[in-house]
C-alpha cells in the first residue's frame, strides 16, 4: 500500500492518539487524529480521507456504543465508499458485529495488536483504491443460494461480513453444506488467494490434538523424526475452517482458545511462540448453548469463536430449491459418468418435492448420483428413485419395518446421541469408520 494514503482516527483518548500515531506513521503518509466526533463532518468535506478508524465510545460514562453507531452512519451517509473499521473494547464486541452489518468494513479488539491492526487498515485501504486481487481471480463459487427469502438473508449476511477477519460460526443439520459455505466465504474474503485449511476435529485424536492442530518438533514423542508445522501456522495468511467444532473434548478446549487469544502457536516439545494470522470459521450441528448449559462447552471459547453466526436452514424449508439443486447434480454425474445429458421427469420432480430430505443437500446428491449410475436413456423416471419405505424422521424409531429400516434407524439414534462425532457413532455399533461412512452414503446421510 502506498504510504500516500491518509488516516482519520477519532478517539477520545489522548493516549490511544498518541501510540496510534507512532505506530501508524510508516504507513500512512498523512494521519488526522482527532479527540472529538463532533467534526468528523468538515473533515470529511475538507481532508477527504482514504480510512477511519472510528471508536465506538466517546462520551464519558456512557458506554453504550451508539455515539459510534450514530458517527459511523453519518460517515456513510456523506461517503458510502469510504472504509470504516471500528475501534471497541472486548466488551462491545457485539456492537462492532452489529457496526459491520450497518456498513463498516471490519473492527479491532482494544487493548490491539500492533501487526493486527496495521494489516487490518491496510485491507481496509485495499478496499477502497481497489484491492489488486481482481474479483476475476476468485476461484468460481459452487453455492447454490436459490431463492429463498431465508437463504438470500444468508446470502446478503455472508456478503457483509466475508471481506472481515471477523470469526464466523456456522450452524445447521448433517447435509445443510456447512463446509460449501466455510469455502464461499473465504472465496469472497481478502485471503482468498491461499487455499482455506480444514480441520475435522470429530476425527482427531485427543493424543495426537496438539500435534495436528500446534505441530511439533523433531524427537518431540515416538515417531516424531522430524520438525512438523501444525494446521495453524499451514492457514497463516489464510482461513481455518474447524468443522464438528462441537465434538472437540472439554479438555481440549482450553488449548484452542489459548491460540485464539494470543493468536501464537507452540509446537509440542518447543517452548517457542510461532505468530500467526488466520480468519477462523468453524461449523457444527450441536447445540453450543445446550452444551455450555451441561458443562460440556466452555462459554469463553463460544464466545471466542461465534463473533458472526450464520445458520443453514434445512432442505425441507427450502422446498422451490429441491429441483434447481436436483438438475445441477444431474449435470455434474451425467459429466462425471460419462452419460448423455439427462433431465428428470414430472413424475420425478413430484417425488423429489415430496421427500422430506432428513440428510438434506447431502442425501439428494447420492440419491442423484445414485440415479444416474443406474439410468438408461435420456430421462430420470420417479422409478430411478428408491427411498426408505417411510421416510423416517430421527424420531420415528419405532416405524422400522425392513433390515434396511432398521439399520438406517439405528445410525441415526447413535448420530444424535453422540451429536455428530462419527468415531463415538462407529465405535458404538461396532463397525470402522469407513464403513460408518459408506453407510451414511447408502443412506443419504
Amino acid at each position: 500500500m502506498a504510504k500516500q494514503k491518509k488516516i482519520l482516527i477519532v478517539d477520545d483518548n489522548p493516549g490511544v492518539l498518541s501510540a496510534l500515531k507512532l505506530l501508524l506513521k510508516e504507513v500512512f503518509g498523512q494521519i488526522i487524529a482527532l479527540p472529538s466526533p463532533v467534526t468528523i463532518p468538515s473533515v470529511l468535506r475538507t481532508e477527504n480521507p482514504d480510512v477511519v478508524l472510528l471508536d465506538m465510545n466517546f462520551t464519558d460514562a456512557l458506554n453504550s456504543g451508539n455515539e459510534g453507531l450514530y458517527w459511523l452512519h453519518e460517515i456513510k451517509r456523506m461517503n458510502p465508499a469510504l472504509p470504516v473499521v471500528l475501534f471497541t473494547a472486548y466488551a462491545d464486541i457485539d456492537l462492532a458485529v452489529r457496526g459491520i452489518k450497518e456498513g463498516a468494513t471490519d473492527f479491532v479488539v482494544k487493548p490491539w495488536d500492533n501487526a493486527r491492526l496495521v494489516d487490518t487498515l491496510k485491507k481496509a485501504c485495499g478496499q477502497a483504491s481497489g484491492s489488486p486481487k481482481k474479483k476475476e481471480e476468485r476461484a468460481s463459487s459452487a453455492m447454490y443460494w436459490g431463492a429463498g427469502a431465508s437463504m438470500r438473508e444468508l446470502r446478503l449476511m455472508v456478503e457483509k461480513v466475508a471481506a472481515t477477519d471477523a470469526n464466523v460460526l456456522i450452524t445447521g443439520e448433517n447435509g445443510t453444506g456447512k463446509e460449501m459455505l466455510a469455502r464461499e466465504i473465504h472465496a469472497l474474503s481478502n485471503r482468498f488467494a491461499r487455499d482455506m485449511v480444514t480441520v475435522d476435529m470429530g476425527a482427531v485424536t485427543e493424543t495426537l490434538f496438539e500435534s495436528e492442530l500446534f505441530g511439533h518438533k523433531k524427537g518431540a514423542f515416538t515417531d516424531a523424526h522430524a520438525d512438523r508445522a501444525g494446521k495453524f501456522e499451514a492457514a497463516h495468511g489464510s482461513t481455518i475452517f474447524l468443522d464438528e467444532i462441537g465434538n472437540l473434548p472439554y479438555s481440549l478446549q482450553a488449548k484452542l482458545l489459548s491460540v485464539l487469544q494470543s493468536r501464537c502457536v507452540v509446537r509440542v516439545g518447543s517452548n517457542d511462540q510461532i505468530p500467526v494470522d488466520v480468519r477462523l470459521i468453524c461449523a457444527t450441528n450441536a447445540n453450543l448453548d445446550e452444551r455450555v448449559a451441561q458443562g460440556k462447552f466452555r462459554e469463553d471459547l463460544l464466545y471466542r469463536i461465534n463473533t458472526i453466526h450464520l445458520e443453514i436452514p434445512p432442505l425441507r424449508e427450502r422446498k422451490e430449491d429441491i429441483i434447481p439443486l436436483a438438475e445441477r447434480f444431474v449435470i455434474r454425474f451425467a459429466k462425471q459418468y460419462d452419460k448423455s445429458p439427462l433431465s428428470l421427469s414430472d413424475a420425478a420432480q413430484r417425488k423429489l418435492r415430496e421427500h422430506p430430505w432428513y440428510g438434506n443437500i447431502r442425501e439428494l446428491e447420492h440419491a442423484i448420483e445414485k440415479a444416474v449410475i443406474i439410468s438408461e436413456g435420456g430421462i430420470l423416471t420417479d422409478a430411478h428413485f428408491h427411498f426408505p419405505r417411510k421416510s423416517l424422521s430421527p424420531a420415528q424409531h419405532s416405524e422400522a419395518e425392513t433390515l434396511e429400516d432398521m439399520e438406517l434407524v439405528m445410525i441415526r439414534k447413535a448420530i444424535d446421541k453422540h451429536q455428530g462425532n462419527l468415531s463415538a457413532v462407529a465405535s458404538q455399533l461396532g463397525i470402522t469408520r469407513q464403513t460408518l461412512y459408506n453407510k451414511m452414503k447408502k443412506y443419504g446421510l
